[in-house]
């Protein structure tokens, strides 16, 4: 039994590994898809940007269809669209080609990672939280080494490596998927399935989804846009086009999202609050420490690499203690205690200047790296606690479009912060405005309840 239940985490972390690999691991290729296309850096980045709208789309969505047809068959379908997707990309002819199958490969990506929550959530009674700091070693370290991964492949094959190398992953994570993951199967369900099709249709709810995805590709393409010159045309169609979807929303009978359960259920409404809200943290710190060692502590891509592994490497290992301890005790207090980490790591990110030595940036990024588990899984946890099973692929698609938008959010961040360059002086008022944050994620924390609640 225990053998079993390992190799049914095992089929779900290598599903799931897949788009934080993506991710990260395309970064490295940016200036060789200019020298390849021809194209400028601003027109290349559109690359990771696409991956991020279409996840924040995909995840939701995928996630209803996983509610609807099954996780199993949310699962395997997904790994084949990225298969699908990876094979043909390297065979791109154009730019635009390239980004298309990007697409493809967000959207099948998102398939994966809500169908995986909703099997772990329908199958996994006992230790569920240790079952998700499972996952999150992987999904946590596939993003931390995934530039890494990419510079080495880029070295040795050249960029439609990065594409290539996900077929080990996904043919063992689908193959054992067949043996390992519960789901309905034979000739008896599969007619079932086909008589209910009309009906799974409908209760898609395809205008809820399609105001829902104008909305959200809408809102973060104003979003993006505020470092180089705000668009406003698309930032005030996305807010209209998420207005009106409130309003559907409301009146639908079978609604894409119900928008009641947020009023109803304030603590799942919290978690996903507080969930943008540690994003925001974490890849401000992520995304603005390398400019600033690169180009104010004028430290090479090398030594930053390695430094900036202090952040990513202690969340992975902090990560299986704190599902041990939500398991037993909750997620309030891994939260309030990774709220204290985040406040002090912010704090000490103030005392960071140009001549730091190497010890103390190892002892300062340390602290902001070990929240990262504790937010990880505890707030999986406290999602598990506050959703109902039945919708649990889609509040888990929901629980990562916040994820991408507390991404965005930080971009913007350190935009406003940073300015044209960073500086010591702009890294401090970073640290307070972090620090800030970390006091409010604290206050979200201790407003959960107390004591371990059954998912």
């Amino acid at each position: 039994m225990a053998q079993r239940r390992y190799l049914l985490l095992v089929t779900l972390a290598l599903g799931m590994l897949l788009n934080p690999l993506n991710s990260s691991m395309i970064s490295v290729a940016i200036a060789r898809f200019q020298d390849v296309y021809g194209l400028s850096f601003e027109q290349v980045s559109w690359i990771i940007s696409t991956y991020y709208l279409a996840s924040a789309i995909g995840q939701p969505v995928m996630g209803k269809l996983a509610d609807l047809f099954g996780p199993k068959r949310s699962f395997l379908t997904g790994l084949v669209v990225v298969a699908v997707s990876c094979l043909l990309a390297p065979a791109s002819p154009s730019f635009g080609w390239l980004i298309a199958f990007r697409i493809v490969q967000a959207f099948g990506t998102s398939a994966i990672y809500p169908a995986g929550m909703a099997i772990i959530r329908r199958t996994v009674s006992e230790g569920q939280a240790r079952a998700l700091a499972f996952l999150a070693v992987f999904s946590s370290g596939s993003a931390a080494f995934g530039p890494t991964i990419g510079g080495l492949l880029l070295h040795w094959r050249d960029w439609p490596a990065i594409f290539f190398v996900n077929f080990p992953f996904i043919l063992t994570s689908f193959f054992l998927a067949l043996w390992v993951l519960p789901g309905a199967g034979g000739a008896a369900n599969r007619v079932q399935a086909r008589a209910r099709a009309g009906e799974v249709l409908r209760a898609i709810d395809p205008l809820g989804v399609a105001l829902f995805s104008i909305g959200i590709v809408g809102l973060l393409m104003g979003l993006l846009s505020i470092r180089t010159g705000v668009r406003w045309v698309p930032g005030a169609a996305g807010i209209a086009a998420l207005a009106l979807f409130t309003v559907w929303e409301r009146k639908a009978g079978r609604p894409f999202i119900d928008l009641r359960l947020f009023a109803r259920n304030r603590m799942f409404t919290w978690v996903h609050i507080q969930f943008v809200v540690v994003n925001i943290i974490f890849y401000s710190v992520f995304f603005g420490i390398p400019t600033y060692l690169e180009e104010v502590c004028h430290f090479d891509a090398r030594t930053t690499g390695l430094l900036m592994l202090c952040i990513a490497g202690f969340g992975v290992v902090v990560s299986p203690l704190a599902g041990r301890w939500i398991d037993h005790a909750g997620s309030r207090p891994p939260l309030m205690l990774a709220g204290v980490i985040m406040a002090t790591g912010s704090i000490l990110l103030t005392t960071v200047h140009e001549a730091s030595p190497v010890g103390w940036l190892v002892v300062v990024f340390s602290v902001l790296g070990l929240a990262n588990g504790f937010n990880n899984v505890g707030l999986q946890a406290a999602l598990f606690a506050s959703a109902p099973k039945e919708i649990i692929g889609t509040a888990s698609g929901l629980f990562m479009t916040a994820r991408y938008l507390g991404t965005i959010l930080s971009s913007i961040l350190l935009g406003l912060v940073f300015g044209a360059s960073p500086t010591t002086g702009r890294l401090r008022v970073l640290g307070v405005v972090l620090a800030a944050l970390a006091a409010w994620v604290f206050w979200m924390s201790w407003r959960l309840p107390r004591g371990r609640t059954r998912a």
